[in-house]
């Protein structure tokens, strides 16, 4: 299907008819595609005012001929992608990808394609992952072409591939991964033909990296509803690949009940951290919020009431969170957060019971350090009771744990803890050179100033003396 769209149904940014006129006078085509034209289609660009971000190209010329003419024409070049096609470029201010026609070939085995170029459009949206980026509009021209019906998809609401899915994820397993991502991202069901292929090869996922799993997953994490990509990952095997810990939520309801369906409480708490978000997606607290409950299964127990336990489910948790995730190949820091997260993510129960002290609320702060923020999300997150009793007194029990923390913050920093000696004044009081025993003298003056909070010059020395005493140091004559 090719006919004219009409500007007010789509419209090309300026800086593309631009580019568009420059290879059209060197002889070639280019056409704006994929994502770019399905989220114009979808007024989440363009017509709403928002902006368009990278700008993304298909044309008849060579990679060496695009090359040459961006190198003309454009601010800045680069050539990352020129294996598969591809040139980018700094034009007008924006970053543009300009990628030769491809009509690859796939062997199936390996993890990437026998790259081939193509002589036509056609060829290309053919081999294109959905028929909602199976889409083109030609610059300058502003010709539409969707020879899959993706705009129709669009209309549906729907995932369905250019040809077979069974060809098409054969092709690249990842594609399975995209069809979770795209319907959390886009809130769109998927075609019973592609979720059948997804459940049939599954396995198949495992030919791909776990980089690119990831850069899925964490995409599919950050979508408008990420619980719609984690239940469609769960019911077709895919998450049984790379995120084996999930599925294995999904534990037997003993005989009389006596603990939550784990599974769906888990994706309860994703949604209501989703809530609970200040500035955009938070992918670190979503899936802190997924994992949070991952160390039950292992750790699942009857009390001496018969009564089921997880006894520290939520430090087992935090491990296998960690290991999981450097498995993924998740940056360090993120790794290290969500996995403190998950170890601390039970410590406020308790609090209602009205035993916690000044010094156990300067304990929460200062072990939760710059992950207070989400924890304070994640633990709000985590009561999912249907019990309206329940959940009222647990949320008025973390209104009064906030409202002390603020109360303290307002008395001593508690973001900055620290002994109310240094290093060097220790050293100088004792007599004592850099080395263990130093160490061991800040950290119990630490101890001493989460128990008792700020205290003043003399008491600070006093404790001091009397600790070094207790340990037998004597300063210097």
């Amino acid at each position: 299907m090719s006919d004219r769209i009409a500007i007010d149904e789509l419209s090309v940014p300026p800086v593309a008819d631009e580019l568009g006129r420059a290879f059209a006078d060197a002889g070639f085509e280019l056409h704006l595609v994929g994502g770019s034209v399905r989220d114009a289609l979808l007024g989440r660009i363009g017509k709403t005012g928002a902006a368009w971000e990278d700008l993304d190209f298909a044309t008849s010329a060579r990679p060496e001929q695009t090359l040459e003419l961006l190198e003309r024409i454009a601010s800045t070049t680069w050539t990352t992608g020129a294996a598969f096609g591809t040139i980018g470029a700094t034009f007008r201010g924006e970053r543009v990808e300009v990628t030769t026609f491809r009509a690859d070939q796939y062997d199936r085995v390996g993890r990437n394609p026998i790259v081939a170029y193509g002589d036509t459009l056609e060829d290309d949206l053919r081999r294109r992952d959905f028929t909602i980026n199976a889409m083109a509009v030609s610059v300058p021209g502003h010709e539409f072409s969707d020879p899959h019906d993706g705009r129709g998809d669009l209309a549906r609401r729907v995932l369905r591939t250019p040809g077979t899915p069974q060809e098409s994820f054969a092709d690249d397993p990842l594609r399975m991964l995209r069809a979770a991502r795209f319907a959390a991202q886009l809130e769109f069901d998927v075609d019973g033909d592609v979720r059948a292929a997804m459940t049939a090869m599954s396995g198949d996922l495992s030919r791909i990296t776990a980089e690119r799993i990831r850069d899925e997953f964490v995409k599919l994490m950050g979508g408008l509803d990420p619980v719609l990509g984690l239940r469609l990952l769960v019911d077709t095997g895919l998450a049984d690949v790379f995120l084996p810990e999930l599925p294995n939520l999904r534990m037997q309801i003993d005989e009389h009940a006596q603990h939550k369906d784990v599974y769906e409480h888990t994706l309860t708490v994703v949604r209501n951290a989703v809530s609970l978000e200040d500035d955009g997606p938070d992918v670190v607290l979503r899936i802190a919020a997924l994992l949070h409950d991952i160390g039950k299964p292992d750790t699942k127990g009857l009390g001496t009431d018969g009564r089921v336990t997880f006894h520290h489910h939520e430090l087992v948790g935090a491990r296998m969170a960690r290991k999981r995730l450097r498995d993924l190949k998740f940056p360090k820091d993120q790794v290290t957060s969500i996995s403190h997260l998950i170890a601390l993510h039970l410590r406020f129960y308790g609090y209602g019971r009205g035993e916690w002290t000044d010094s156990a609320v300067r304990r929460y702060v200062t072990d939760a350090g710059p992950e207070l923020s989400r924890l304070h999300k994640l633990t709000r997150s985590d009561c999912t009771t249907r019990n309206k009793r329940k959940a009222s007194r647990l949320a008025a029990d973390y209104d009064a744990l906030e409202e002390r923390i603020e109360r303290l913050r307002e008395e001593e920093d508690l973001a900055r803890v620290r002994p109310d000696l240094d290093g060097n004044e220790i050293m100088r009081l004792l007599g004592l050179a850099p080395g263990r025993i130093v160490g061991e003298a800040w950290s119990h003056l630490k101890e001493v100033r989460l128990d008792r909070g700020p205290l003043s010059r003399d008491e600070a020395e006093a404790e001091l003396w009397r600790w070094a005493k207790e340990k037998g140091i004597l300063p210097t004559e």
